[in-house]
Formats: structure tokens, C-alpha cells, sequence
């Protein structure tokens, strides 16, 4: 099972949304697998890596989850990172062909900034899905005002996949937070979840478990 997990932007917390969702399925004895098909970050900040972050949660090596020729070391979209690195160009085949999925394994692929930002020389996260096909895609988002902007031009990029809305750092005691998750779900009829475990289990239930049950 392949889940791609995007989002609305940078830093509305999709690495950490990914690694509770591993941690949750891993938890219950599910297996489990992260891969982040390129990253781009600045060296001597002293936080983890999203690879780092993935892969404490999936329990593998963090050059598993993203390959080393993949760590771009400029906190730049990966295209620009590459190019002001003095790198070879880089294109969404290759990443695909890159973002290997162990059969038999539910693995989360998260790209990078928002779903249109640049992710490779000739494309977007957006194409990346195109090219990986997966079961599923969830659009991480924050639950603040310009939200719902946000998700539907999100949405917008995504059409023809199964798509759920993860709504991060949600308050529901804050009015805008509930109010911005009605709206979504009862106007805009999307699936949103407020919580990221819940969101990884709705998904399963969905396609992991309708594909190992037996007949």
C-alpha cells in the first residue's frame, strides 16, 4: 500500500504528521515503511532531517529513506537546492524510479513544501504522484484563516486521486479551527481528520485491509 503524503505549504508539519502515523501502524504490528524521495535543508540547523524524523518512526536507516545523492545540503526547493550545489539536474522519473515500495508493506512517501512547489527539474510533488500512482494521497494543512484557500487549491492539483484533509495543530475549542473543518467537510464534502493516527487508520481500513482479506 503507498500513501503520498503533501501538504499545503512548507512547515505545516507533514514530516511529523508521517512519523505519527508510522509509529501508530508500527505499533500494531503493521509494516511499515517511510521514503522521502529528496530533501533539502540547511546543515547547521539542529533539528533532524525529515529523513532522520521518517525514519526513527518506520525503524530504518535514514539513507534508506532517502538516499544519500539525495541530501542536498541549502534549504532551497531540491531543483534550486541541486543547481546552487553545483549537482547534476534531476528529473520526477528519476525519483520515482528511486522511491522503491517493498511489496506487502505500507509505505508513506512525503514530498517536499507544498504540492506544486518544485520538486525535481521538470516537476512538482503533484507529477510525483502522478508517476507513483498510490493508493492514497493525505494533504497535510494548518487549521488557521486562509485554510480552506489553501486545502481547495490543493485539492485542485490532485483530482483523480483518493484524497484525505489532515488538518495539523487543530484546536477545537478554537472557533476558526471548527468552523474551517465544517466547511471543508460539509461544503466542500472532503474527508478531513483532525488526528493523525486516525487519519492513517481510516486509510487502511480502506485499501490495506480490503487487500489482505481473504476471500
Amino acid at each position: 500500500m503507498l500513501i503520498v503524503v503533501t501538504g499545503t505549504g512548507t512547515d505545516v508539519g507533514k514530516s511529523w504528521c508521517a512519523a505519527v502515523m508510522l509509529t501508530s501502524l508500527r505499533s500494531q504490528g503493521l509494516p511499515v515503511a517511510a521514503r522521502k524521495p529528496v530533501q533539502s535543508f540547511d546543515p547547521h540547523d539542529p533539528h533532524p532531517t525529515d529523513a532522520h524524523v521518517l525514519a526513527a518512526a518506520s525503524g530504518e536507516d535514514p539513507e534508506r529513506v532517502c538516499p544519500p545523492h539525495r541530501w542536498l545540503r541549502i534549504p532551497l526547493a531540491p531543483p534550486m537546492a541541486a543547481a546552487a550545489l553545483g549537482h547534476p539536474t534531476f528529473t520526477i522519473a528519476d525519483l520515482a524510479a528511486e522511491t522503491r515500495v517493498a511489496p506487502g508493506v505500507i509505505t508513506f512517501v512525503e514530498g517536499a513544501g507544498g504540492v506544486r512547489s518544485p520538486l525535481a527539474d521538470d516537476g512538482d510533488t503533484a507529477t510525483l504522484i502522478a508517476a507513483l500512482e498510490p493508493d492514497a494521497v493525505i494533504v497535510v494543512a494548518g487549521a488557521d484563516l486562509g485554510t480552506i484557500n489553501a486545502v481547495r487549491l490543493t485539492i485542485d492539483a490532485l483530482r483523480g486521486h483518493d484524497v484525505l484533509v489532515l488538518l495539523n495543530r487543530f484546536d477545537a475549542t478554537n472557533d476558526v479551527h471548527a468552523r474551517n473543518r465544517a466547511w471543508l467537510a460539509d461544503r466542500d464534502g472532503l474527508e478531513v481528520h483532525t488526528e493523525p493516527e486516525a487519519a492513517a487508520h481510516a486509510l487502511v481500513d480502506r485499501h490495506w485491509s480490503a487487500r489482505t482479506r481473504k476471500p
